[in-house]
C-alpha cells in the first residue's frame, strides 16, 4: 500500500480497550500494545441517508480484516438520528447511548435529512450527535486531510498546490459556542426579536485539547498551529494564553498562532505549510470541512473522536446526502477508512487497520471510482461495487 503506508492516518493513540481479558485501560496519550483480548464489541449507528449503505459495506470490511488477524468483532446495530426520531421519538434513545458506552468502539454512518429540518431543536437528528459526543465524553475530534496521489487531480486546487498535502485538524468537540450557556431567544430594548449564544471555555477544557494536539503534532511533523480569534474574542484570548502555557511541556513541538480568517485563506493558498492544527469547536467545524475539500472529495475522509476514558466514536466526515440515498451512489471509502481508524486507535489492532488501508489503496490503484472522485479513464462504480472491490483486495492478501 504505497501511499497510506507512506503517509498513514497519524493520530494520538487514545484507544480504550475493554474486550474480554483486556488489560487495564491506557491513559491519555499512551501507545497501545498488542491486545491480549481478541474479541471486541462494536456498536453500529447507521443513521440516516447514505449512512446505512456505507456502514453495511464497512461492517463487511471490518469483519474480514479482523478475521485475518484472528480478531472476533461482535456487532450490535442501534438507532440514532432521524431513524431514531421516526421509531422512538428522540434522536438518541437511552438504549442507544447505553449500548455505545458498553461497547469497545462505535462506528457511525451519517445523520440528518430534509425530512427533519423543521423539527424543534431538541428533535433534530443533529441533537443526537451532540448528545452522544457529550454522553461518551469524547472531546477531541481528529480529522486527517491527506491528498492521495491517485486522487490529486480531483482537488479543485492546482496540482502543485494540492500535491503532498497532509494535515491533521484537532478540533475541540464538547465546549464552546455549540454548548455554552446562556443561549436562546429574547427581545432587545427596541422590542426586536434576538437570538444569542455563548462562546465559553475553561482553562481545563483548553489544556486537555492542547495536550492532545501537541501529542499528535509530536507524532507527525512536530509543528502545531493554534487557530483562534484572539484579537477580538475574550474566549480566544484565554485559548491562546493556555495553549502557549502548555507548549512548555512539549519543547520538541514548534508552536505558531494564526487568526481564523487568515487560516481559512492560507488553507487554500498554501496548505502544505500546515502539519497539525488545533482549534475550538466552531472554528474546527468550518476549517476541517475546508481542509477536506483540498483532497478532492469529502467522501474520502475519516475521523475519530476520543476522550479520556470509554470508547471512541469513528465516522466519515461527510453528511447523510439524502439526495443520493438508496441509489447506490455513495462513496463508502471514508467509512471504510473510519473503520481502519477504529481498529488502529479504538482497539489497538494496527495490523488489521493496515490491511484495510492497503486494500483501499489497491482498489484506487486499480482505477475504481465512485461518482464523487470519478475522472475520465477510471471505472465508475457504485457503493456496493466499491465495497466488493475493497473486499476482493482484502481477501487476496496473505
Amino acid at each position: 500500500m504505497a501511499q497510506l503506508q507512506a503517509t498513514p492516518l497519524r493520530t494520538l493513540a487514545l484507544s480504550r480497550r475493554r474486550g474480554a481479558g483486556a488489560a487495564a485501560r491506557p491513559t491519555a496519550g499512551s501507545v497501545r500494545c498488542s491486545a491480549a483480548a481478541r474479541s471486541y464489541s462494536i456498536t453500529l449507528l447507521p443513521g440516516d441517508g447514505i449512512g446505512p449503505e456505507v456502514v453495511a459495506v464497512a461492517k463487511d470490511v471490518l469483519s474480514v480484516a479482523g478475521s485475518k488477524e484472528g480478531v472476533e468483532l461482535r456487532f450490535r446495530e442501534m438507532l440514532m438520528g432521524g431513524a431514531a426520531l421516526d421509531a422512538a421519538g428522540v434522536p438518541l434513545p437511552d438504549e442507544t447511548l447505553a449500548a455505545a458506552r458498553a461497547s469497545d468502539a462505535i462506528l457511525l454512518g451519517a445523520i440528518g435529512g430534509y425530512k427533519w429540518d423543521n423539527n424543534e431543536k431538541h428533535l433534530k437528528p443533529e441533537t443526537g450527535l451532540l448528545n452522544i459526543r457529550a454522553g461518551l465524553g469524547v472531546f477531541a475530534n481528529l480529522r486527517p486531510a491527506t491528498v492521495l496521489p491517485q486522487l490529486v487531480d480531483a482537488s479543485t486546487l492546482k496540482k502543485e498546490v494540492a500535491e503532498g498535502v497532509d494535515i491533521m485538524v484537532v478540533r475541540e468537540l464538547t465546549g464552546g459556542i455549540y454548548f455554552g450557556k446562556p443561549r436562546g431567544f429574547g427581545t432587545n430594548d427596541k422590542g426586536e426579536e434576538t437570538g444569542f449564544n455563548t462562546e465559553i471555555y475553561s482553562a481545563a477544557e483548553i489544556d486537555r485539547i492542547a495536550r492532545v494536539a501537541f501529542e499528535v503534532a509530536r507524532k507527525r511533523g512536530g509543528k502545531l498551529c493554534s487557530v483562534d480569534k484572539a484579537n477580538v474574542l475574550e474566549a480566544s484570548m484565554l485559548w491562546r494564553k493556555r495553549v502557549t502555557a502548555i507548549a512548555s511541556e512539549f519543547p520538541d513541538v514548534e508552536l505558531s498562532h494564526m487568526y481564523v480568517d487568515n487560516a481559512a485563506m492560507q488553507l487554500v493558498r498554501n496548505p502544505k505549510q500546515f502539519d497539525t492544527i488545533v482549534t475550538n469547536n466552531i472554528f474546527g467545524d468550518i476549517l476541517s470541512d475546508e481542509a477536506s475539500m483540498i483532497t478532492g472529495s469529502i467522501g474520502m475522509l475519516p475521523s475519530a473522536s476520543v476522550g479520556e476514558s470509554g470508547p471512541g466514536l469513528f465516522e466519515p466526515i461527510h453528511g447523510s446526502a439524502p439526495d443520493i440515498a438508496g441509489q447506490d451512489k455513495a462513496n463508502p471509502l471514508a467509512t471504510i477508512l473510519s473503520a481502519a481508524m477504529l481498529l488502529k486507535y479504538g482497539l489497538g489492532v494496527e495490523s488489521a487497520a493496515k490491511r484495510i488501508e492497503a486494500a483501499v489503496t489497491e482498489t484506487l490503484d486499480n482505477g475504481f471510482r465512485t461518482g464523487d472522485i470519478y475522472s475520465p479513464g477510471t471505472t465508475l462504480v457504485g457503493c456496493k461495487r466499491m465495497g466488493e472491490e475493497v473486499l476482493k483486495a482484502l481477501e487476496s492478501q496473505k
